[in-house]
């Protein structure tokens, strides 16, 4: 079995990318080692007077506590500050649970995973994934395979460890090449990570960061959950139909007739329907599904509603201009981590009762601690990314280069538009040598955000155009943590499927993920479109 996954030595850019790429540490080290580079940096660029001076319009609007946070000046100049000074150290040491408690992904990522930990282990997530592609009509099945890729990402690794196999079964089924199948899969769950229906873990885990970059400018700044609704939307809209062509009209032409031999002539009982247990269990789920939703709109818009607060923006204030009444909105937009908490725990259950993979409320718990503790690499990485964001945060360095930052973009007279084009461009290349994506963006947001900001664009703008670089290189990184896996699931089909085969075999989609990406970001913000509910592209500081 060894043997028929070895992979061959990469030449060229690929090789040098899987070189480098191998050689680097692990992301909880990385944080580490560039924690030691900021300390550093810090002490010298604190001991030549480095800093920054805010605008005028800045600086009036900036609250006495975020003005003493930064310990800004009358004049509006932001000092460096070391990191070895007295100050500094003991907060590293005396805030140091805080630090990390208090890190804002953490509480986000870990609520809602309680309850996507039931759903998956129930067997909800697989199942549904499983009726919604095995049904397709055969001229359907590549946009239905890309669909359900999409939207199963909020399954998370069930949708890379069930969908993606179960692709290449389907397709092999129809007569089709396996392969083109797994790309299309592949190219759904991967490629079109943040693409979706709906936000989901994804979003509490960006959002998370966001929130706390934001809060760099703004004090107490709430991030929006839902602020990219309308955005991931657009980009799924945008998604199906392209690796829809890229598969039927690129890919599977290239990978030639494929004729089942071998071990592979009995691929088709690995394609067996659902049991009426598990179909019950999905009816269940759906019952379940119905329920939280019908229960979180009471909850918005029956009388006396908890998740509507009427002071944010009273009625005759809206109506003389002075607000927005979405503002009103704003307990519903923070319930949503808890919603997606009460709908997969929900859906889990009722599933898990149906189909017989729970049995009592043991079991429910005992899926939720397993949830926990395979959330336990995660633990360790949010420390140090808690960390290294603080301490960025104390230096001031964070602050002080979004400010030179927005300065030189704003001198160099490039439209912001084109300017967020190449942060997409920016976060697929960084995207080729650090995989995850909380941890890339934990590096970058802490000036992207702040910097935007200045220069007008929302913290969900931010988040938005980071997230489409992020997505289009994924499927073409060998550094990606389910890459070697999505080779092993080709390799059941083709024994001499390489690193280099599968990377050429998504290029065709990475390159037009990126291009449409690109479009997608630079029209938006010319138009001025809001993201999500509340969550416009633009953006003004208060004051």
């Amino acid at each position: 079995m060894t043997d028929a996954i070895t992979q061959p030595i990469q030449k060229g850019f690929l090789g040098w990318v899987e070189r480098t790429g191998n050689k680097l540490p692990d992301p909880v080290f990385i944080f580490f080692y560039l924690i030691l580079f900021l300390v550093v940096i810090s002490l010298i660029v604190a001991f030549f007077g480095g800093s920054a001076t805010l605008s005028e319009d800045v600086l009036r609007g900036m609250p006495d506590s975020q003005k003493a946070r930064f310990s800004i000046g009358a004049d509006g100049v932001i000092p460096a500050k070391s990191l070895l000074a007295a100050e500094n150290i003991s907060r590293l040491w005396v805030d140091m649970p805080k630090t990390f408690t208090h890190f804002h992904p953490l509480g986000y990522v870990l609520v809602v995973m309680l309850g996507a930990g039931v759903a998956e282990r129930s067997g909800l997530f697989a199942s549904a994934m499983r009726s919604a592609v095995r049904n397709a009509p055969a001229f359907l099945l590549t946009p239905v395979v890309a669909l359900v890729a999409m939207v199963g990402n909020h399954a998370a690794d069930a949708a890379y460890v069930v969908l993606i196999p179960l692709a290449g079964v389907l397709f092999a089924s129809a007569g089709r090449h396996p392969l083109a199948g797994i790309a299309a899969a592949f190219a759904g769950v991967s490629g079109g990570f943040s693409a979706n229906v709906a936000p989901g873990q994804l979003d509490a885990l960006l959002y998370g960061i966001t929130e706390e970059a934001g809060e760099i400018l703004v004090a107490g700044y709430d991030a929006n959950i839902a602020g990219n609704t309308f955005f991931i939307m657009a980009l799924l809209v945008i998604y199906l139909p392209l690796i829809w062509f890229v598969t039927d009209k690129i890919i599977e032409p290239r990978l030639g007739k494929w004729v089942a031999e071998g071990e592979n002539a009995s691929y088709a009982e690995e394609d067996k329907p659902l049991t009426d247990a598990q179909r019950k269990g999905l009816r269940w789920a759906g019952l379940a599904v119905l329920g939280t939703v019908a229960l979180w709109a009471f909850m918005t818009l029956g009388p006396d509603t908890p998740l509507i607060d009427e002071t944010a923006c009273p009625a005759d204030v809206a109506a003389a201009g002075e607000c927005n009444t979405i503002a009103n909105y704003s307990p519903f937009f923070k319930s949503l981590v808890a919603g997606f908490l009460v709908l997969f725990l929900a859906s889990g259950w009722a599933y898990g009762k149906a189909a017989g993979t729970i049995k009592d409320h043991r079991d429910l718990v005992d899926m939720m601690a397993e949830a926990m503790k395979d959330m336990g690499y995660y633990l360790v990485l949010a420390f140090a990314a808690a960390h290294f964001v603080a301490m960025f945060g104390w230096s001031n360095l964070g602050l002080i280069s979004a400010v030179h930052g927005a300065n030189a973009i704003e001198s160099s007279g490039l439209p912001l538009p084109i300017l967020l084009g190449l942060i997409v461009l920016f976060s697929a290349l960084i995207n080729l040598f650090v995989g995850s994506a909380s941890a890339k963006w934990a590096l970058l947001a802490p000036v992207m955000v702040p910097m935007l900001m200045l220069l007008g664009i929302s913290p969900d703008g931010a988040t938005a155009v980071y997230r489409v670089g992020d997505g289009a290189t994924n499927i073409i990184t060998p550094l990606m943590v389910y890459f070697p896996l999505i080779l092993v699931f080709a390799k059941r089909w083709q024994k001499d499927f390489g690193l280099g085969s599968l990377t050429a075999m998504m290029i065709p989609y990475s390159i037009w993920m990126l291009i449409t990406g690109v479009i997608l970001v630079v029209a938006w913000a010319y138009l001025g479109l809001p993201l999500g509910p509340g969550a416009p592209m633009a953006y003004t500081l208060p004051g």
